[in-house]
């Protein structure tokens, strides 16, 4: 019973929320280096282009491009046996659409990649994490344009064979659902994950499918040509993934929250079956939207089945039937209300460690695949303290949050005999967040001196939680 022995503990973070060096090594400028900062409750605007006098938290990072081998070394020293990171697309093609890979970006790579082995660590790789060319949008309105597909297969293909025997678990596109949610921030989203721009007057639902579409045809031609150049290789996808429950047991409530799962992750459905599920082609059918799949992607979507489930697990949701669509249930989030039985972060996030079981049922009652739970953390302010010694943030909070959500996918290997390959946890250092461009939703074990102000060295620290882990690696998990 237990963890198995190879379990792959460790951390996620993504290049742009990282790395910094935003023009530095021939680097191109990404979606991610238009978005400007936004706090709590204020969204993040997406720039025609960077504009001076914005301010855009994505240029520095954490300055992780500069100091990867005294992260790493820290990340090692809490026993580290795997780390995931992105590929920043743009360090290796600038522009999305170049004919020739840019070399001082596939060095930087490697030697990352090299230090990591180095440590013991091994590389989990994402090659698209909310961090597209900026030049594919602009040209091709990013994945609107079939053309983008053939532009990311080139570039899976260059880092599949570069990375060979360096990197053996792969994901391509980070949370490729998040598009379904298209009220709160579905311009955001669809900018965020496949470059597209929407306009006033534009159809974001129709949008949304007709570009995920194309996302969905590109991986699966990358998972296929992983298979031909590294034999050895591995490749997943990666879902955000959330339990929708229903608000009470009255029967439209149940329906409309299955409607919801139904809606919002038909994605992985796609990735791990290679054809659409047939509620999706029902609603194509009843939105006389046209046919955007065509014969030869139905091929590759049957050819390029992902070998593991990644996904991110930070909350729940609950969903009450308003009649808003009438008998289709159409999902929105607009239906989502406040689960009382949990308590929420200081952004509203719903902790609900029983939750993430459920998730790892749901996942392995479907496609029966290996699993790997690649983000899930507790994002805070976190309090400096000046007169410690020994860590300078006593982030009991966050050993709490995490404690709980490992108990439970013990919980679910133990008994409910879930395939886990690893856990990384979001983030093992404070970066910038995705969301809303904040430096002070803090998620790390490792504090780093930089603020929402631009104030800081950017020096790293050992927070209470650092320690907490290290004994969690040592254990395998027995010792919470």
């Amino acid at each position: 019973m237990g963890f198995r022995k190879d379990f792959l503990w460790g951390g996620a973070i993504a290049a742009h929320q990282a790395e910094g060096a935003w023009n530095e090594g021939g680097k191109g400028v990404s979606v991610a280096d238009v978005m400007t900062a936004g706090s709590n409750g204020v969204a993040r605007r997406i720039t025609n282009g960077v504009i001076d006098g914005e301010d855009y938290p994505n240029h520095v990072g954490i300055d992780f491009y500069h100091h990867y081998k005294e992260d790493l070394a820290l990340m090692a020293e809490m026993g580290f046996k795997a780390f995931r990171t992105s590929i920043a697309w743009t360090r290796i093609f600038p522009n999305g659409d170049d004919e020739q890979p840019n070399e001082e970006g596939l060095k930087f790579y490697d030697d990352l990649f090299d230090e990591m082995h180095r440590l013991g660590i091994e590389p989990i790789v994402t090659l698209s994490h909310f961090e597209m060319p900026y030049h594919l949008a602009e040209k091709y309105n990013g994945f609107m344009d079939r053309r983008c597909i053939d532009f990311f297969v080139k570039y899976a293909k260059v880092c599949f064979e570069r990375y060979k025997g360096k990197v053996k678990y792969w994901m391509t596109f980070n949370e490729i659902n998040n598009q379904a949610e298209l009220i709160s921030m579905g311009a955001h989203h669809l900018a965020q994950e496949g470059a597209v721009l929407v306009k006033e007057g534009d159809d974001i639902e129709y949008m949304m499918y007709k570009s995920a579409h194309h996302e969905l045809v590109a991986s699966a031609l990358a998972v296929k040509a992983a298979h031909e150049i590294d034999p050895d290789a591995k490749v997943g996808c990666m879902i955000g993934m959330n339990g929708i429950y229903p608000a009470t047991c009255n029967p439209e409530d149940v329906l409309n929250a299955q409607q919801a799962m139904h809606q919002k992750y038909w994605y992985v459905e796609v990735h791990a079956r290679g054809h659409y599920p047939k509620h999706i082609l029902k609603k194509f059918e009843r939105k006389g939207y046209e046919n955007f799949i065509l014969p030869e992607d139905e091929e590759a979507l049957a050819q390029g089945k992902v070998d593991y489930i990644g996904f991110s697990y930070y909350m729940s949701f609950a969903t009450k039937y308003t009649g808003r669509y009438g008998r289709s249930f159409d999902f929105s989030e607009e239906d989502y209300v406040r689960n009382t039985y949990l308590k929420a972060s200081d952004w509203g996030w719903q902790i609900d460690p029983v939750g993430l079981r459920w998730c790892l049922n749901w996942f392995n009652d479907r496609f029966e695949l290996p699993m790997m739970i690649v983000e899930n953390g507790f994002g805070a302010y976190d309090k400096y303290i000046d007169d410690n010694d020994e860590y300078v943030v006593d982030d009991q909070y966050r050993i709490d949050y995490l404690a709980a959500h490992i108990a439970a996918m013990k919980e679910a290997v133990d008994y409910d005999g879930v395939d886990l390959l690893g856990y990384t946890m979001w983030a093992p250092i404070d970066i910038v967040s995705a969301s809303t461009g904040e430096y002070d939703k803090r998620y790390g074990f490792i504090y780093v001196n930089y603020n929402n102000a631009h104030e800081g060295d950017f020096s790293r620290a050992k927070k209470k939680s650092f320690y907490w882990y290290k004994h969690v690696i040592e254990t395998n998990g027995e010792e919470l």
